[in-house]
């Protein structure tokens, strides 16, 4: 749903030349202070939406979801991975990160993330000058995204890594000096945003927020119950098992990468798709190591050797790129049937049936709905809509949001939210309490039901 509002910043910003300063979509905090801190992916969508509508949008997150696993498994080969380890973790590495398979900003992360990790390892294994690219790559990443934390993270725990490793005798100091550097000049370059040091501050609050982390389901910690969640854990313990391996053999950069992120996936479940970005090609790596140690101690002739063979030789395979697939997607975009493509948001998760029918009563309306489907309605009718709120759970807070909460649990008190905000009309899921509530309460009339959703209007209006 997130990728409604995103479209229409991004226009807001092709339309009047400036960033926003102050929340453009809520009639609960009009005039607020608000951060459009993935402005710049923003506009990248809005241009896609004005050229190819919807169509547009899908094809580039698909993209970019289908190009992450490539970049993955490509760097897992150039470490010298065995194809098939390769495989072995980047599949379930997949499955592990499909929670954020979302036409939404954070894709980039992904993207940004592996690249990032093959820079920083290409540099680690022999010095180039092209490992200060990261510093534009910064600027760039602090504006489509806030997780440009992540590099700024990825370098420090290098330079750390990097002096425990000169401690030991396996790295020069100099090394360690380099990624410290490197580090303050990529932290330096993350200021060049359009709100500049707030923004940091900002998303310090946005991911110090126990209000966030209790109520978005994206920030709870994993409970390993999904195909997915199942996936990242396997990884994560793999993760543990190699960092202690690489402990051992004073390799701490990349124990410190395994263990550190591996934390931060645990705390909260967005962090593990990051988790993989930066750790599976690591874990292939150390998992060939181990491959080879054992295949060696094995006769020329044994089943391990005959199948490490036939994984080397069928290696040219995974490298292989060719131009049909550019110009297949060229045309795919431009020629495939406007049939196959959305031209509104999935009825499934969406009232788009309630909201095309009845657009002029909830367009001019002051609307509580749910917070995804008002990302919808901004995306169907701003600049006429303004709802009560919407999937920007930083921008809302504890004070709205908890207001939100407890308005459709059916609160005591969700009769004086709904005054002091002047709700005009409520479109809610029949789940919720609040449904049940005022279907008997005769201040309030149902205008429409169709199973999925119940469009409410006060009793007063016609």
């Amino acid at each position: 749903g997130d990728t409604g509002w995103h479209i229409r910043t991004g226009e807001y910003i092709l339309d009047h030349g400036s960033v926003p300063r102050v929340d453009l979509f809520s009639f609960t905090k009009p005039g607020a202070q608000w951060y459009a801190w993935e402005w710049l992916s923003d506009v990248a969508l809005a241009l896609l939406h004005r050229a190819f509508g919807l169509k547009g949008v899908v094809f580039a997150a698909g993209l970019i979801i289908a190009a992450w696993p490539v970049l993955l498994l490509r760097q897992a080969l150039w470490r010298g991975a065995h194809p098939w380890l390769a495989l072995a973790v980047t599949l379930p590495g997949i499955g592990a990160a499909s929670i954020h398979f979302l036409a939404r900003p954070h894709i980039l992360t992904l993207a940004f993330a592996t690249i990032s990790v093959w820079m920083i390892e290409s540099d680690l294994a022999k010095p180039r000058w092209s490992v200060w690219l990261l510093v534009p790559l910064t600027v760039l990443w602090a504006n489509t995204h806030g997780a440009f934390v992540v590099l700024i993270l990825l370098l420090g725990l290098t330079a750390i890594g990097a002096v425990a490793e000169a401690w030991g005798g396996v790295r020069s100091w100099g090394a360690a000096v380099r990624y410290s550097v490197l580090t303050v000049a990529c932290g330096s370059a993350s200021i060049l945003n359009p709100y500049g040091l707030r923004l940091h501050e900002h998303i310090a609050g946005y991911l110090r927020s126990d209000w966030i982390r209790n109520v978005v389901q994206e920030f709870r910690a994993p409970d390993f119950r999904s195909e997915s969640q199942l996936q990242f854990e396997a990884l994560l313990i793999i993760g543990v098992a190699v960092a202690a391996i690489l402990a051992s053999r004073k390799r701490f950069v990349h124990a410190l990468w395994i263990l550190v992120f591996g934390h931060l996936a645990l705390t909260s479940l967005r962090h593990a798709p990051v988790y993989i970005a930066v750790v599976a090609p690591v874990l292939a790596q150390a998992g060939t190591e181990l491959w080879r140690s054992a295949v060696s101690r094995s006769g020329p002739n044994s089943a391990a050797a005959i199948l490490d063979r036939i994984g080397l030789d069928s290696a040219h395979a995974y490298r292989r790129t060719s131009l049909w697939i550019p110009l297949f997607l060229a045309g795919y975009l431009l020629l495939a049937s406007a049939a196959v493509w959305p031209q509104d948001f999935p009825a499934l998760n969406f009232p788009t049936r309630m909201a095309q029918r009845y657009s002029d009563l909830i367009s001019r309306s002051r609307v509580l709905t749910v917070d995804q489907w008002g990302d919808y309605l901004i995306y169907r009718f701003y600049p006429r809509q303004r709802v009560f709120a919407d999937g920007r759970s930083d921008f809302y807070g504890p004070e709205i949001g908890g207001e939100y909460i407890r308005a459709v649990e059916g609160d005591y008190r969700w009769r004086d939210t709904l005054n002091r905000y002047a709700v005009e009309v409520v479109l809610a899921p029949p789940t919720w309490a609040l449904s049940t509530i005022l279907k008997s309460d005769g201040g309030w009339r149902v205008v429409a039901d169709d199973g999925s959703a119940v469009l409410f209007v006060r009793a007063a209006r016609r």
